[in-house]
């Protein structure tokens, strides 16, 4: 038995002449957390919506579940889960009545209607709410229902297209807690996101952008392969000022905004300090914090990005 549950070979989508999607290939095993990493209009979406059997590669190929995307689109969806960040629920129907609806859409078996019911109102805790209608509910719980419609018919593989996208942290952490809990009985989650700190979550990614996929590994990995140059925490009294100044300045790679203050990258601590302190100086620049610091994940996407941008 393939141990992929989702394979792609120079999958491509185009809509007139924009590359939508530009030659992506990758392979997700079962029981994976593979995370799809990327800014607005990167192409997540569309992969994600191709891997579902919602729109037809222009070309290469793709199989969900030993299923060829193009050939069977009606099977590959029988056997995912798809919950987009618009939700998709009915806001006039309870909770309890949306979940009756998406049961009959699934086919889920009447006999196993009940069970997988409570099941879902349990795992997502909306017991309670059952009879609540759905617009009453805040978006954490709107989140939790749409997740539940989507597992009703306990499909292999879940797609979950920025399902945290305008939820709230707490919430985006309980819901977190649920994905990680249906990797743990062996369902394969294939989720996009834009928030670093979900990243972090998945046992591998792929960072994506401008329809390609520039960066494949676990974030681990990833981090690891900024180790080639040290970063540098640098607080100063005049952040955009300081970037102009340190901008091809000899032994400094990039310098990006974070949060009030900037993180630059250096070939050297000691000898690129020395530059920076110098700089700064000649231009009058206060430094308020100048240390050496661990990349996260948005250092590589930064970095990452950055280097396509350079490219010819």
């Amino acid at each position: 038995m393939n141990d992929h549950a989702v394979e792609t070979d120079g999958l491509v989508k185009t809509f007139g002449a924009f590359t939508a999607v530009d030659g992506v290939t990758l392979r997700v095993g079962r029981g994976e957390i593979f995370g799809f990493l990327g800014p607005n209009g990167a192409g997540k979406s569309t992969t994600i919506r191709m891997l579902c059997g919602l729109l037809t590669p222009t070309s290469g190929s793709a199989r969900v579940g030993g299923v060829d995307v193009a050939a069977d689109p009606e099977e590959v969806r029988r056997n995912i889960g798809y919950m987009s960040q618009k939700f998709s629920l009915y806001d006039d129907l309870t909770v309890e009545q949306n979940i009756d609806f998406y049961a009959g859409m699934y086919g889920v078996a009447r006999g196993m209607r009940e069970g997988r019911k409570r099941y879902v109102l349990e795992m997502a805790g909306l017991s309670e709410r059952r009879t609540a209608l759905t617009r009453t509910l805040s978006g954490g719980w709107k989140q939790r229902l749409a997740l539940g419609c989507a597992i009703l018919h306990d499909p292999p593989i879940l797609f979950l297209d920025e399902p945290t996208s305008g939820v709230d942290p707490i919430a985006r952490a309980a819901f977190w807690d649920l994905i990680r809990e249906m990797a743990g009985t062996g369902h394969t989650i294939f989720v996009s996101t834009h928030y670093m700190d979900e990243a972090e979550y998945c046992h591998r990614l792929a960072l994506m952008y401008r329809g390609r996929i520039i960066a494949l590994g676990a974030p681990a990995r990833l981090r690891a392969e900024l180790a080639t140059h040290t970063l540098v925490q640098l607080d100063t009294s005049a952040p955009l000022d300081t970037m102009r100044a340190l901008e091809k300045l000899p032994g400094i790679r990039e310098v990006a905004v974070f949060g009030g203050g900037l993180h630059v990258g250096v070939d050297d601590f000691e000898s690129g300090a020395a530059a920076i302190r110098a700089r700064l100086g000649e231009r009058e620049i206060e430094i308020r914090r100048l240390e050496k610091i661990q990349p996260s994940l948005e250092d590589v996407f930064v970095a990452l990005i950055e280097a396509e941008d350079r490219q010819p």
